[in-house]
């Protein structure tokens, strides 16, 4: 399973991911500056889960129904941050194939999962 993780992610995050076996391409790695819109695109065009903290992306899926091939919504504080690293590598290992098709927000206490529109 593959993964983009938006330019909000931190460093950290896609690092840890990556020495756990993740592949993780990193936007701030590939394009700084680009639209959300053109992050969601290239995630569902790529077939890769979206990582990020922009409650935007939300909004562009639900509310005005853009498709995605799967995008998980991470909130957590700063201060969370190694429990964050450890939640979202818990997600992907436990819930591989609830991951493509859903719109997951994940927190330090649960995991919601909502079925996207079909792309």
């Amino acid at each position: 399973m593959k993964f983009l993780a938006d330019e909000c992610c931190d460093l950290g995050l896609v690092e840890f991911l990556r020495m756990k076996g993740v592949e993780v391409d990193y936007v701030q790695e590939l394009q700084q500056g680009v639209t959300d819109i053109n992050v969601l695109n290239k995630a569902k065009d790529e077939k890769r889960i979206l990582l990020t903290e922009d409650k935007d992306f939300g909004e562009l899926v639900v509310r005005f129904n853009k498709p995605a091939y799967g995008i998980i919504l991470l909130r957590f504080t700063p201060l969370e941050k190694k429990i964050k690293y450890q939640r979202v590598l818990k997600l992907i290992r436990k819930y591989p194939s609830k991951l493509p098709g859903s719109f997951i927000v994940a927190d330090k206490q649960k995991f919601r999962i909502r079925p996207l529109k079909k792309v």
